[in-house]
């Protein structure tokens, strides 16, 4: 199932002010325009699965909501969030378009049974630990409670520990599913569990992301920070912000080959 325009969900892991969240988001903006991408900011209010207890986790729900709110106001773009309790779903979908289920919590049935009745679109991320064809249990949770507003995204299946390696047929089994397919090319190049924080590498994110738009994706998923060695959240697998341009380009130039 394709979706025109192509899809780009791109923004820091996690917010930290309502300045540097709209700076990160006019760049990509800018950046989006000439290849003619659906361009959705992304960025988390709270990260509730960090590796250790003094990770920065974010500003919280009614913090991050303002800054988001100040996203859209100040740029008039649609904009995403993780949500990760089910007190969340209905307050945090009074501001976002797309409601993300992350990828550790793509089971839970309360969770995508409240954001399906929110009516916003559900981008449901692929858990590590579940096989792509599994999914239609998580779609038909959303779908069997009203809503047929559903994108599905891949970020990498576990191999073995600390690994994450990507199986592209799932784009393949995961249309199947009835769903336009994403994928998140920053966190599957994550090394996770790294001496109390994830790892990454983060050169593989511009090959993968291209040779998953040869393959025929609907949208592509990046964590993008000014200098990522100075984020506050998954530093190692965000693309530095002033190489964006480049990879857009190239990816405009594969979809136009691919006609």
């Amino acid at each position: 199932m394709a979706t025109t325009p192509f899809i780009y969900i791109a923004g820091p892991c996690v917010l930290e002010s309502a300045e540097i969240a709209i700076d990160i988001g006019k760049k990509l903006q800018e950046y989006a325009a000439p290849g003619g991408y659906d361009f959705i900011f992304k960025a988390s209010f709270d990260k509730a699965n960090r590796t250790s207890l003094d990770a920065y986790r974010g500003p919280g729900l009614e913090a991050g909501l303002e800054m988001l709110a100040a996203v859209k106001q100040a740029l008039g773009v649609r904009v995403l969030t993780d949500i990760h309790d089910i007190t969340q779903v209905e307050r945090a979908a009074e501001v976002v378009d797309v409601l993300q289920i992350p990828a550790f919590l793509c089971r839970q049935t309360d969770l995508l049974v409240a954001a399906a009745q929110t009516g916003r679109v559900v981008n449901i991320k692929k858990g590590q630990f579940v096989a792509p064809e599994d999914m239609i249990y998580a779609v038909e949770k959303v779908r069997q409670s009203g809503n047929d507003q559903i994108w599905l995204t891949e970020r990498g299946a576990a191999f073995g520990y600390h690994n994450l390696v990507v199986d592209f047929r799932s784009f393949t089994t995961l249309r199947e599913l009835g769903c336009p397919v994403i994928f998140d090319a920053t966190h599957a190049v994550q090394i996770p569990s790294q001496g109390g924080k994830s790892g990454g590498r983060r050169e593989f994110v511009a090959p993968l992301a291209r040779a998953a738009v040869a393959y025929g994706i609907d949208g592509l998923f990046t964590e993008v920070y000014p200098d990522p060695d100075q984020a506050k959240c998954d530093g190692p697998n965000s693309l530095r912000l002033e190489t964006v341009p480049a990879l857009l380009n190239d990816l405009t130039n594969i979809r136009t080959a691919l006609g």
